[in-house]
């Protein structure tokens, strides 16, 4: 998959995450076309399903979105239906062309194609702004909250991955309201490969010197992506995560430039404080009307489309 030229738009959908994945238990199961694009799967237990993690803000092929890639796409469904009886892909971009280049492709190629959302993406375009004008569009109540805390919250932000400090971001994140988190080796891993590619960015607050929350964002291309945020529960009376939040917001918009900042998968309330515009993700679920294994999967989604309709 390294030789296929690709048009990398963010952390998630170039070789290097899916050899990490690779290298943290999961197998892929490339589907190739003429060393020019390729489909990152594994095996789930409901056939084949895009190789993602549960983190992944969103997933796409590798390689180019052009005329050609119809074709090539077209070939892949072909050939998947001698198998699978399933194809499930996910999570994809509304506004990304591999989302209807995926649907048509399959399609035509003789699976039954549903699409459906399966999340939001909150974003905020920076459209030439500094942090400063950008934060007079925020909530008042918000801007007010950061005001005052910040004189109690000490922020302090890295770009290059330190074991001390990485220690300290799971301290606080074991010690948040947050669940366990899933697969901490493989984040540790995202996070030292990002550093080396300059694109690292860790976030703590502090109150009396005593860590209280913490923040992992990367930073490249112009976007910047928030991954993992947390706090302690006893210091919400500070709003240590709002001043910390805008202090990362801060060093995104007005030191790294960024003009895009992606806060990942997921409607949590909070996010509109900060962000301007939602975006949809999709699921394709592609099954293949010839094999029996499809057949109840289908009647489901029929049925339900009947007793909607």
């Amino acid at each position: 998959m390294q030789g296929v030229r690709h048009d990398r738009s963010g952390p998630f959908d170039g070789h290097e995450w899916f050899e990490l994945l690779e290298q943290h238990g999961w197998q892929p199961v490339i589907a190739l076309a003429e060393d020019a694009l390729a489909l990152p799967l594994t095996r789930g237990p409901k056939g084949l399903e895009s190789l993602t993690n549960w983190f992944s803000f969103t997933w796409a092929p590798v390689g180019e979105a052009g005329e050609e890639a119809t074709g090539l796409l077209r070939a892949l469904a072909a050939d998947l239906k001698g198998r699978t009886a399933r194809v499930d892909m996910s999570p994809l971009a509304g506004e990304a062309q591999w989302l209807d280049l995926l649907e048509e492709a399959f399609r035509t190629s003789g699976w039954l194609v549903f699409r459906e959302k399966c999340d939001d993406n909150h974003i905020l375009l920076v459209n030439g702004r500094s942090f400063d004008q950008y934060w007079t569009s925020r909530p008042g109540e918000m801007r007010s909250t950061v005001l005052r805390k910040s004189k109690k919250v000490r922020t302090e932000i890295s770009s290059r991955f330190d074991a001390v400090e990485w220690e300290t971001y799971q301290s606080v994140y074991e010690r948040s309201w947050k669940p366990t988190e899933q697969r901490a080796d493989l984040l540790e891993a995202f996070a030292r490969s990002e550093s080396e590619k300059g694109h690292y960015r860790l976030g703590i607050a502090y109150v009396d010197d005593e860590p209280v929350a913490a923040q992992f964002w990367t930073v490249e291309r112009g976007a910047a992506y928030i991954h993992k945020l947390a706090h302690l529960k006893e210091a919400e009376n500070l709003s240590a995560g709002t001043v910390l939040t805008a202090a990362m917001f801060e060093r995104a918009i007005d030191t790294d430039g960024a003009t895009l900042v992606d806060f990942g998968t997921g409607s949590d309330p909070y996010k509109r404080d900060w962000m301007e515009e939602c975006r949809p993700r999709y699921r394709l679920t592609c099954l293949d009307p010839r094999q029996v294994a499809a057949w109840p999967a289908i009647a489901k989604r029929l049925f339900g489309r009947l007793a909607r309709g």
